[in-house]
């Protein structure tokens, strides 16, 4: 029995996040504390209180998603006993996620990955106009077909698939006439449905490259070391142990496509039978049962989640 850890992206954040967690333990107390210090900024009260428009600020919803997945692996760690480099044969994040995976195995210090992340945030954001990108779900295509339709739609402009979810759940992501224009193309190529996403930016796409100039350059500046396990990364669905390897995937993430499907499929591939998702939300939890179908997963947010997965692990 194969255990993989998984760290949840952007989209999962939602007011009161944590709470209950650094109401009942003191080591996700000292989580939100230390990436508060590190940041400047009360982000746990951000998390708690809202309000929400402010949270789901790419610069806020990056660092306050990987606190809360770090509150849980910490208490994990102080209360139970199970650790990464104890119980998980890999990690693997989507998008802001692997940046949680790596903090949890230890390539990053908590700060450090609070202090990248607001930076990227801020980097994704600003990296184009509001209004210039756009993202788009295709539902019901598979990823080459996706990748077909966005190729199509390009006509010069950006158009590239950019989170490849799961079999029939692809994400476009580029120009905003040209996203438009993938919809119509899905469409005709059998989409079931095709819908413009509530984003404030086109991420995983060449428009996100002053945002990767940014992320090579604040990497360069940070220490980092071996993850306890290898993290299955974002744009290579293969597992990675050096850190300056790691560096290059992470700058290469920020337009590159997540192949999350084929990260999943790996781990499966390699003995993975028990996923965890580590932190807010089950959107993982959900597509690793379409990726994994022979798994289980389960989401581990809350007091009560942390209980029941630490029995179920300590069992085996």
């Amino acid at each position: 029995m194969g255990i993989a850890f998984m760290f949840p992206g952007q989209g999962s954040q939602a007011t009161g996040m944590g709470k209950a967690l650094a109401e009942n333990f003191a080591a996700a107390r000292a989580v939100f504390d230390e990436v508060d210090s590190a940041l400047g900024q009360k982000l746990s009260q951000l998390m708690w209180e809202g309000p929400e428009a402010e949270l789901t600020l790419t610069e806020n919803a990056q660092p306050a998603l990987m606190a809360v997945s770090m509150a849980v692996v910490r208490v994990l760690e102080a209360e139970h006993g199970i650790t990464v480099a104890n119980t998980a044969t890999f990690v693997a994040g989507h998008s802001l996620g692997e940046y949680s995976a790596l903090a949890a195995a230890g390539t990053f210090s908590l700060s450090d990955a609070a202090r990248l992340l607001k930076i990227r945030g801020k980097a994704m954001q600003s990296a184009t106009p509001v209004g210039i990108g756009a993202m788009a779900a295709l539902l019901g295509l598979d990823f080459a077909t996706a990748s077909t339709v966005a190729a199509e739609a390009a006509q010069g402009d950006v158009c590239q698939a950019a989170n490849d979810n799961s079999d029939g759940q692809v994400v476009v992501s580029g120009h905003k006439a040209a996203v438009e224009r993938a919809l119509e193309i899905a469409k005709a190529k059998g989409a079931k449905r095709a819908i413009l996403l509530p984003v404030s930016a086109p991420f995983h796409c060449a428009l996100m490259q002053p945002a990767a100039d940014v992320m090579s350059e604040a990497l360069a500046a940070v220490a980092m070391t071996a993850p306890a396990v290898p993290v299955v990364a974002n744009v290579g669905a293969a597992p990675l142990s050096d850190p300056a390897k790691i560096r290059e995937s992470l700058v290469a993430q920020v337009t590159g496509t997540v192949r999350w499907r084929e990260c999943v499929a790996y781990m499966a591939a390699h003995g993975i039978t028990r996923f965890h998702e580590i932190g807010t939300g089950k959107v993982l939890t959900g597509l690793s049962k379409k990726n994994a179908p022979e798994a289980t997963a389960s989401a581990i947010g809350t007091p009560d989640d942390i209980a029941a997965a630490a029995a179920s692990i300590r069992q085996g």
